[in-house]
Protein backbone atom coordinates (compact mmCIF):
# COMPACT_ATOMS: atom_id res chain seq x y z
CA UNK A 1 0.00 0.00 0.00
CA UNK A 2 1.64 3.26 -0.97
CA UNK A 3 -0.65 5.76 -0.29
CA UNK A 4 -2.30 5.70 3.78
CA UNK A 5 -5.73 6.10 3.79
CA UNK A 6 -8.30 5.86 6.39
CA UNK A 7 -12.07 4.13 5.92
CA UNK A 8 -14.56 6.50 6.44
CA UNK A 9 -17.56 4.55 6.93
CA UNK A 10 -20.97 5.77 8.18
CA UNK A 11 -24.49 3.60 8.57
CA UNK A 12 -27.82 3.70 8.18
CA UNK A 13 -30.29 6.80 7.62
CA UNK A 14 -26.90 9.01 7.51
CA UNK A 15 -27.20 9.39 4.16
CA UNK A 16 -30.45 11.46 4.47
CA UNK A 17 -28.19 14.11 6.72
CA UNK A 18 -29.26 17.59 6.05
CA UNK A 19 -32.94 16.77 5.88
CA UNK A 20 -33.37 14.29 8.70
CA UNK A 21 -34.12 15.90 12.27
CA UNK A 22 -31.88 18.77 11.59
CA UNK A 23 -32.59 19.56 15.10
CA UNK A 24 -31.04 16.52 16.08
CA UNK A 25 -28.33 15.99 13.46
CA UNK A 26 -27.86 19.34 11.99
CA UNK A 27 -27.98 20.72 8.32
CA UNK A 28 -24.36 19.34 7.03
CA UNK A 29 -25.40 17.00 4.61
CA UNK A 30 -23.02 13.69 3.83
CA UNK A 31 -21.34 15.01 1.01
CA UNK A 32 -20.20 18.05 3.15
CA UNK A 33 -18.79 15.93 5.69
CA UNK A 34 -17.24 13.56 3.47
CA UNK A 35 -15.55 16.64 1.54
CA UNK A 36 -14.30 18.07 4.38
CA UNK A 37 -12.61 14.62 6.12
CA UNK A 38 -10.97 14.16 3.00
CA UNK A 39 -9.90 17.72 2.73
CA UNK A 40 -8.43 17.29 6.80
CA UNK A 41 -6.96 13.93 6.16
CA UNK A 42 -5.19 15.56 3.24
CA UNK A 43 -3.23 18.28 5.37
CA UNK A 44 -2.43 15.06 7.57
CA UNK A 45 -1.15 12.83 4.40
CA UNK A 46 -3.66 10.94 4.62
CA UNK A 47 -6.67 9.99 1.95
CA UNK A 48 -10.11 8.59 2.39
CA UNK A 49 -12.11 6.34 1.31
CA UNK A 50 -15.83 7.12 1.91
CA UNK A 51 -18.74 4.37 2.50
CA UNK A 52 -21.90 4.60 3.59
CA UNK A 53 -24.90 1.91 3.94
CA UNK A 54 -28.13 0.73 5.19
CA UNK A 55 -27.18 -2.66 5.18
CA UNK A 56 -24.84 -4.46 7.76
CA UNK A 57 -23.91 -6.69 5.45
CA UNK A 58 -22.02 -3.90 3.59
CA UNK A 59 -20.37 -2.05 6.51
CA UNK A 60 -18.50 -5.72 7.75
CA UNK A 61 -17.20 -6.11 3.88
CA UNK A 62 -16.13 -2.78 3.81
CA UNK A 63 -13.82 -3.25 7.07
CA UNK A 64 -13.03 -6.76 6.24
CA UNK A 65 -11.43 -4.60 2.97
CA UNK A 66 -9.70 -2.31 5.19
CA UNK A 67 -7.53 -4.76 6.79
CA UNK A 68 -5.59 -4.43 3.63
CA UNK A 69 -6.60 -1.14 1.75
CA UNK A 70 -6.44 1.10 5.09
CA UNK A 71 -4.57 2.30 8.50
CA UNK A 72 -7.69 3.26 10.32
CA UNK A 73 -10.97 3.39 10.25
CA UNK A 74 -13.72 6.16 11.13
CA UNK A 75 -16.81 4.88 11.82
CA UNK A 76 -20.17 6.44 12.55
CA UNK A 77 -22.26 2.60 12.89
CA UNK A 78 -25.61 4.70 13.21
CA UNK A 79 -27.89 2.66 14.79
CA UNK A 80 -26.18 0.01 14.69
CA UNK A 81 -23.98 0.90 17.53
CA UNK A 82 -26.40 -0.18 19.99
CA UNK A 83 -27.41 -3.84 18.11
CA UNK A 84 -24.59 -4.11 15.82
CA UNK A 85 -22.00 -7.28 17.36
CA UNK A 86 -21.20 -7.93 14.21
CA UNK A 87 -19.36 -4.88 13.39
CA UNK A 88 -18.22 -4.73 16.64
CA UNK A 89 -16.16 -8.81 15.80
CA UNK A 90 -15.32 -6.83 12.53
CA UNK A 91 -13.64 -3.96 13.84
CA UNK A 92 -11.87 -5.83 16.17
CA UNK A 93 -10.51 -8.71 13.50
CA UNK A 94 -8.84 -5.98 11.50
CA UNK A 95 -6.83 -4.87 13.81
CA UNK A 96 -6.89 -1.27 12.66
CA UNK A 97 -7.03 2.22 15.09
CA UNK A 98 -10.43 3.07 15.00
CA UNK A 99 -12.58 6.51 15.54
CA UNK A 100 -15.69 6.07 16.76
CA UNK A 101 -17.81 9.11 15.74
CA UNK A 102 -21.91 10.44 16.69
CA UNK A 103 -23.05 13.92 15.68
CA UNK A 104 -25.41 14.08 18.29
CA UNK A 105 -24.99 13.09 22.28
CA UNK A 106 -26.20 9.22 22.15
CA UNK A 107 -25.74 9.46 26.24
CA UNK A 108 -28.17 12.37 26.33
CA UNK A 109 -30.89 10.59 24.30
CA UNK A 110 -33.05 7.78 24.58
CA UNK A 111 -31.59 4.94 27.33
CA UNK A 112 -31.46 2.82 24.73
CA UNK A 113 -28.49 4.99 22.72
CA UNK A 114 -26.59 5.35 25.83
CA UNK A 115 -25.10 1.68 25.00
CA UNK A 116 -22.47 1.21 22.26
CA UNK A 117 -21.09 -2.40 21.12
CA UNK A 118 -18.60 -0.37 18.66
CA UNK A 119 -17.38 1.35 21.44
CA UNK A 120 -15.60 -1.27 23.62
CA UNK A 121 -13.72 -1.74 20.17
CA UNK A 122 -12.70 2.22 19.42
CA UNK A 123 -9.46 3.51 20.28
CA UNK A 124 -11.53 7.11 20.37
CA UNK A 125 -15.22 8.05 20.84
CA UNK A 126 -16.80 11.20 20.40
CA UNK A 127 -20.12 12.57 20.60
CA UNK A 128 -22.36 15.36 20.30
CA UNK A 129 -19.55 17.56 18.45
CA UNK A 130 -21.79 17.36 15.42
CA UNK A 131 -19.57 17.23 12.16
CA UNK A 132 -16.69 18.73 14.33
CA UNK A 133 -16.30 14.98 15.72
CA UNK A 134 -15.30 13.81 12.12
CA UNK A 135 -12.38 16.37 12.14
CA UNK A 136 -11.20 15.17 15.45
CA UNK A 137 -11.41 11.71 14.62
CA UNK A 138 -8.66 12.11 11.85
CA UNK A 139 -6.62 13.93 13.42
CA UNK A 140 -6.76 11.71 16.36
CA UNK A 141 -6.05 8.55 13.79
CA UNK A 142 -3.15 11.09 12.41
CA UNK A 143 -1.42 11.57 15.21
CA UNK A 144 -1.87 7.91 16.04
CA UNK A 145 -0.43 6.82 13.42
CA UNK A 146 2.41 9.31 13.29
CA UNK A 147 4.38 10.50 10.06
Amino acid sequence: MTERRLLLLNGPNLNLLGTRQPEVYGSTTLAEIEAKVAEVAKDAGLQVRAVQSNHEGVLVDAIHAARTECVGIIINPAAYSHTSVAIADALRSVGLPVAEVHLSNIHAREEFRHHSYVSAVADMVVAGAGPLGYEMAVQFLADRLGP
